[in-house]
């Protein structure tokens, strides 16, 4: 049993890897340019290490390649990762496959951070609103968990918390939109997401926020599971449901707002995606962690690559193909909740 069980948690992992690969690969393909998939993966593989190959890629294509796609397609995967693995992490503070970060605070202070950033500013500092994002994503959590622990103890109240901040949160950016309506445009640009403006610089910014949420989340998956019981058998094997809610969530929100600080409010991703890991691999929150990172990586590299081909030469907000995505899958997903045990 222990070697079957081995044998499909070594073939979930062989295929969450090749989809990333796969999807990398169609990422880096997809645009206004054609280019050979070949010539591109021979091109992408003589990047490695020890290895050395010959690409058919003429020197215009490689910089569309290295300088253009490249960067949109690997911060792309750390955004899509970042979003699923929080969304994954929240669900098992809460014990509920419907859980992400949007209902936590933390899309709602980010949506109220850019757009304070861009009226106040007036577009005119643009590294302003992903830093603005960021801050106001972090302090929507922060604002949310401590009225939550204020209300009592135990995951509702955490929640309804999270519910009320978000509320009041998009109430206030509301009301900035209204007193500036010209910058409406721009502000809704945002919010409905896009990687259109990615950069190397970008994904070196986010990484080290990004590393330090995936590694504190990764670790605490043995203590999901076992939260997953019930916080009185938690305490009776030693743990501290307080302590692993308050690390867990904080590393979910840190990976959230990093996220969002780069690539707007991109939604459904953090729900669908570790709840399609959970009927692959199953409830173990050891499993559904890094499955969900990965194929979130992949799922949002795939989302991005439709949404700049599907209208080309134009673009799709990258929010938009994933609430289009995302909608009929949450529908199923409510429909099947009651077979879910998270």
């Amino acid at each position: 049993m222990r070697a079957g069980t081995r044998s499909r948690t070594v073939g979930v992992y062989a295929i969450a890897v090749a989809f990333l690969a796969a999807a990398l690969l169609v990422g880096a393909m997809a645009g206004a340019a054609a280019v050979n998939p070949l010539a591109t993966a021979a091109a992408l593989l003589d990047r490695l290490p020890l290895v050395r190959l010959q690409s058919e890629l003429s020197p215009l294509q490689n910089a569309v390649l290295f300088q253009i796609r490249l960067p949109r397609v690997v911060l792309g995967a750390v955004v899509g990762g970042a979003l699923s693995l929080a969304g994954a992490g929240y669900q098992g503070v809460f014990r509920n496959p419907l859980v992400d970060s949007s209902l936590l605070g933390a899309s709602a202070g980010a949506g109220l951070g850019a757009t304070a950033a861009i009226v106040c500013l007036g577009g005119s500092v643009p590294a302003a609103v992903p830093v603005a994002a960021f801050i106001g994503s972090l302090a929507g959590v922060t604002v949310a968990y401590l009225a939550g622990v204020a209300g009592g103890p135990g995951t509702s109240t955490l929640l309804l918390a999270g519910l009320a901040v978000s509320m009041f949160l998009t109430a206030v950016q509301t009301y900035v939109l209204q007193r500036s309506s010209q910058d409406i445009q721009q502000v809704y640009s945002w919010l409905l997401g896009s990687l259109s403006a990615a950069t190397w610089h970008q994904t070196r910014e986010i990484l080290p926020y990004t590393a330090i949420a995936v590694v504190v989340v990764l670790l605490h998956g043995r203590h999901l599971d076992v939260l997953s019981v019930g916080d009185e058998e938690s305490r009776s094997l030693g743990m501290h449901p307080g302590r692993i809610r308050l690390a867990v969530v904080a590393a979910c929100a840190l990976a959230a707002a990093s996220a969002v600080a780069v690539s707007g409010l991109i939604g459904f991703v953090g729900i669908i995606v570790p709840h399609a890991v959970r009927r692959l691999a199953g409830a173990s929150y050891r499993l559904v962690l890094p499955l969900s990172l990965l194929f979130g990586a992949g799922f949002l590299v795939l989302a991005d690559a439709l949404a700049r081909t599907v209208v080309a030469p134009a673009e799709l907000p990258i929010g938009v193909v994933t609430a289009l995505i995302g909608s009929p899958a949450f529908i199923w997903i409510l429909r099947s909740t009651r077979s879910v045990r998270t």
